[in-house]
């Protein structure tokens, strides 16, 4: 049986790094990700990925992103 394991997600409908930071296009909480688990593969101006199952649930980007398109998932029983 797997466990309850809560990570950050992205809500992409949401998500435009070119509105966080207009000048550079670098996702806010991409900088915020202590674990380095949030990363703009794509480049700048682009959405960020989350490595779920690297992501300790630290909550670092959540608070980090001005958009509020990074939130909390919850997964397990």
């Amino acid at each position: 049986m797997q466990s309850k394991k809560s990570f950050a997600a992205v809500n992409y409908e949401i998500c435009n790094p070119g509105k966080c930071n207009p000048e550079e296009g670098r996702c806010v909480a991409v900088q915020a990700c202590s674990h380095k688990v949030l990363k703009q593969l794509d480049g700048v101006f682009e959405s960020p990925m989350i490595f779920q199952d690297l992501c300790m649930g630290c909550q670092d980007c959540i608070e980090a992103c001005p958009l509020d398109a990074v939130y909390m998932k919850h997964i397990g029983s």
